[in-house]
């Protein structure tokens, strides 16, 4: 019956869940009033229905009435400039820049404020660590329509982590930059990375727990496959694959604006101001050409797959650990226009060399009707229903399907959902773990999912389930939450994937 309702539900999705819009995730906080707005009218409609009521189609429901993150279409029939939108937008800057400015104001008079004084800050203000942190406190129905969003008590004052941390950040939780086992570890990887031939077995071992920003460039372009292990062969390996890409570049980018491409190219264009959009770096135009050099070759090269939207999100960690072994300060801010052009054409082959890479192993994930996908979300569900069955129990209650939210952590390699310092420590991880992307990835998004267990059995009914896990609150994640996920991920991989009869029914 299952099976079959995921059947249903692919051949109604004109749109394919996945697109990507500024709307939800760690990069991505729900700032759009809109979403508000609607969300409260669509929790008042869901609390008049008796929940029997709600076949599957609520989920199209909910994605109609919501900006939804896998809408392609929403940022182009939008009319931005019609007076309701403007009035709307007014009133909420007007309300929010009083709000901050009393709150200032307060901050100024009162420096070491009370529990309670914290807790008249309304609750959109607050970098909330997740519920399972705070006790909650289940409001009123008539709160929660008036309020929905904020269900989350006051936690006591926290260092607070910036909307964007410094990505070269070694923790979120303050730890020194750089201790005596950390420059022992370092010193390691010199040793092995200096010798003429590299180890790489060794390498992977050095790499799971964590690579030094120091030597993250070289040790990801071995890791990858890009560079060979002899260290003699390196330089004439990196000219000879730099020179190849641009010849690519010369003989196939003015293609771009030919008929049977520009629909494609047409896509890359419109997806890459959305990525990673908080982050200045990737607003600037320079770095915004060199992403659609890289994705528009990799389209045409490619096309069993073509271009599909998310494989732009796979480029970012590439190119901010290849622009770090120029730049020595924090790179969110950098103005890329201060590199030489050498330099900048070597990031930007490497970016594509070291993406083509890791897509070569999932490139499934992206051909037609993109199955390697299905596969793994069936995958995941199984997985879930073995670790954690009243997680399981409690989707299938409130008619919950696992391609609703999973589609984008397996399509986006949960890029979406973490802040791009944690995906770079994740990737750290993939790079030097067999399959990594591939395979184990699914024992992460399992234990990701199981790390949220409370929060997800504490919301009631199809609306919360899918806003919290669209929405998850990883703002503040470092390095300590992301080795604690994928010591969680090694367990479950040990425990199902090395004894499989434990993971069939």
């Amino acid at each position: 019956m299952a099976a079959e309702n995921s059947k249903q539900f692919w051949k109604r999705s004109a749109k394919l869940p996945g697109s990507i819009q500024p709307v939800y995730g760690a990069q991505h906080p729900p700032l759009d009033p809109r979403l508000t707005k609607n969300f409260i009218k669509e929790r008042s409609k869901v609390n008049a229905v008796p929940l029997k009521n709600k076949k599957a189609s609520s989920f199209h429901e909910f994605a109609r009435n919501t900006s939804d993150a896998w809408d392609i279409g929403d940022d182009e029939e939008e009319d931005f400039s019609s007076p309701s939108f403007q009035t709307l937008n007014s009133k909420v800057a007007l309300a929010t820049a009083a709000q901050v400015l009393e709150n200032h104001s307060k901050l100024r008079v009162k420096p070491e404020r009370s529990q309670s004084a914290t807790s008249d800050v309304p609750a959109s203000y607050k970098v909330i660590k997740s519920s399972s942190d705070a006790q909650l406190s289940r409001n009123s129905s008539d709160t929660c329509l008036r309020n929905p969003l904020h269900k989350q008590q006051s936690l006591p004052l926290r260092p607070i982590i910036p909307l964007v941390a410094r990505i070269s950040d070694q923790n979120a939780s303050g730890a020194p930059p750089m201790t005596v086992r950390e420059k022992t570890r370092l010193e390691k990887f010199r040793q092995l990375l200096s010798s003429h031939n590299t180890d790489l077995d060794e390498l992977r071992k050095c790499s799971w727990p964590g690579v030094p920003r120091e030597v993250r460039p070289v040790t990801w372009r071995l890791l990858s496959g890009y560079l060979p292990a002899n260290t003699e062969r390196r330089k004439l390996t990196l000219q000879r694959k730099r020179e190849e890409y641009f010849g690519f570049i010369e003989q196939y980018y003015d293609s771009r604006n030919e008929e049977h491409h520009q629909d494609t190219y047409r896509q890359i264009h419109i997806d890459i101001p959305r990525t990673n959009p908080l982050i200045p770096l990737f607003q600037q135009p320079l770095v915004q050409e060199v992403f659609e050099r890289i994705l528009f070759i990799w389209a045409i090269r490619h096309p069993a797959s073509g271009y599909v939207q998310g494989i732009n999100d796979l480029v970012t960690p590439f190119f901010v650990v290849f622009l770090s072994e120029y730049v020595e300060e924090d790179v969110e801010n950098f103005d890329v226009t201060n590199l030489s052009q050498d330099m900048l054409r070597s990031i930007e082959a490497d970016s594509f060399w070291c993406m083509s890479k890791l897509l070569d192993g999932i490139q499934d994930n992206y051909t037609f009707a993109q199955p390697g996908i299905q596969k793994k979300v069936k995958a995941l569900e199984e997985l879930v229903s073995r670790i954690d069955e009243q997680v399981h129990n409690h989707f299938r209650r409130y008619e919950v399907e696992y391609l609703q939210f999973a589609f984008r952590w397996m399509n986006n390699l949960l890029m979406r959902e973490l802040p791009l310092r944690c995906t770079i420590r994740l990737w750290d991880t993939y790079q030097s773990e067999p399959e990594g992307f591939s395979h184990f990835h699914l024992y992460v998004c399992a234990a990701f999912l199981i790390k949220w267990r409370k929060e997800i059995l504490d919301e009631e009914d199809f609306q919360g389930l899918l806003m919290l896990l669209q929405n998850l609150p990883t703002i503040h994640w470092g390095n300590e939450e992301i080795g604690l996920l994928l010591a969680e991920a090694y367990r479950l991989k040990y425990m199902f994937a090395d004894a499989p009869n434990h993971y069939r029914r």
